[in-house]
């Protein structure tokens, strides 16, 4: 008997948690250790963050779907991993901190064959002082109960605009090196629709801040886009929808500081600036979740196995390389330790080999550039690969993976929300191919055209809306679950 073993139950986790009950006997037990004791579909959360959507449409708790399909389930954090067992035993194990109300502070070891890290990312909120729900000033929509009180604060500075006061709103990127600038576009985009909406658009100033080196960068280099028949690329998409909608937009900022009010950021330049403001929410940097690794001996290997950002190592070129040299193949396709390969890291968890936007630096040394995003789409079909190889090697089909999943040769579509209505509500389609571009295939631009597409309409919206109730009930597992796409 086997024992597959998962850390973390998101778009990731749960995906590779699913496909590998499907397909594995009951002869092999499936296991999943998450903290959390409720499935997330965080796509869904900046509805949620302008009272669009409740709470309770976004999550629902895991323990029955894992019931229901027979998948071991311990809502715990994993805590350290020991892939060659310990002195008394040499079968390897992660050990487990239980968040159970039941089990608070009781800590056990996991045994396992293979080993998918699917933990996420830890939102780094303290990078940056002040920034964050919980001990800074902005807000976020980076989880369901964080959305939720943004929101309330947003409908709060309705009724005070309702009334006649003016207010400000900056959105946007907590720090130089965040990513998962997409989210916070459809913030800004949503909030402007509600105020639109409520009527009191005339007396908001509505701000975008970001690490960008220039809007619709989003942490993939820009993109050249088809649109109308015609090429153009994302700053130009951007730009246009946010001038139409009277946005304007700070480039190349590094956040420093949050005070109340006011948020003070370098630029490219060096300069420290300030920006006031009303309502702020602002993305924080990712890394790792913390997790310790241990050789047989007790010896501290966590280096080995993670980048000093607490991210996974796996199959990559991390060899140091000017910008101008990296390559589409320096990705990793297989997403398996180099040191175990019983081990593998999978969607916000694996370490990225280099930026796909271009490293950028102010005179003084801060990194201003965006992370690369591997979220949604990606890390789903990331998952669904190495669960289809770990399932080869466990069935004795192959001694190593066969299948790969490199970003550098996978397409994605995004549905970006520019206004949540089913009448007269908007999203901006687009589509990618490759996610990490290749210049030595599209020499150009470095993707495919036919295939890096990009729209704005109604239909994307109802698109959007469908797939958040068809993506929620594949994560339910429930009928045929499985033709759901990732």
């Amino acid at each position: 008997m086997a024992k597959l073993l998962i850390l973390g139950a998101g778009v990731a986790g749960q995906t590779a948690a699913l496909h590998a009950r499907r397909q594995l006997s009951k002869d092999h037990e499936v296991i999943v250790v998450a903290p959390n004791s409720h499935y997330n579909w965080i796509p869904s959360n900046i509805w949620v963050g302008i009272g669009a959507m409740k709470k309770e449409q976004v999550v629902f708790p895991l323990a029955p779907v894992f019931k229901k399909q027979g998948i071991t389930h311990h809502q715990a954090k994993a805590v350290s991993i020991h892939p060659e067992g310990d002195a008394e035993n040499s079968m390897p194990y992660v050990t487990i901190e239980y968040t159970d109300p039941s089990k608070v502070g009781q800590t056990a070891k996991v045994h396992y064959d293979y080993l998918i890290n699917a933990t996420g990312p830890k939102l780094n909120f303290g990078a940056t002082k002040g920034l964050g729900p919980h001990d800074g000033y902005t807000h976020s929509v980076c989880t369901a109960d964080h959305a939720v009180a943004t929101n309330s604060s947003l409908q709060e500075l309705v009724q005070q605009m309702k009334k006649g006061d003016k207010k400000k709103f900056v959105i946007g990127t907590g720090h130089g090196s965040a990513t998962c600038q997409g989210a916070a576009f459809e913030y800004i985009m949503n909030v402007d629709f509600v105020l639109r909406k409520a009527k009191v658009r005339d007396r908001a100033e509505i701000v975008w801040l970001t690490n960008e080196y220039e809007v619709g960068d989003l942490g993939m280099g820009s993109m050249h886009i088809v649109r109308g028949g015609y090429i153009t690329n994302t700053k130009v998409f951007t730009e246009s929808i946010f001038a139409e909608r009277e946005i304007s937009w700070i480039t190349r900022s590094h956040v420093k500081e949050i005070e109340p009010k006011k948020i003070i950021y370098e630029n490219l330049n060096g300069e420290i600036k300030e920006e006031s403001y009303d309502f702020a929410m602002l993305i924080p940097p990712f890394a790792g979740v913390g997790l310790k690794a241990y050789d047989k001996s007790n010896n501290d290997i966590t280096s080995e196995l993670f980048a000093p950002n607490g991210l996974m190592k796996v199959d990559a070129d991390y060899t140091p390389k000017k910008f101008e040299e990296w390559k589409a193949s320096d990705w990793p396709k297989y997403y398996n330790s180099p040191k175990y390969s019983n081990i593998f890291a999978v969607g916000i968890a694996f370490a990225p080999p280099h930026s796909i936007s271009k490293p950028q630096f102010s005179p003084n040394g801060t990194p201003i550039f965006p992370t690369p995003p591997r979220t949604g789409m990606p890390s789903g079909t990331m998952a669904r690969i190495v669960t289809f190889n770990i399932v080869d090697m466990i069935k004795g089909k192959t001694d190593k993976p066969k299948h790969s999943a490199s970003l550098a040769n996978m397409g994605a579509a995004c549905l970006a929300s520019v206004g949540s209505s089913l009448w007269n509500g908007s999203a901006a389609s687009m589509t990618v191919y490759p996610i990490v571009p290749d210049f030595e295939r599209f020499p150009e631009t470095g993707r495919d055209l036919k295939y890096t597409t990009g729209e704005v309409g109604l239909a994307g919206h109802w698109i959007k809306y469908l797939l958040h109730f068809g993506f929620i009930y594949k994560a339910k597992a429930n009928p045929f679950w499985f033709l759901i796409p990732e």
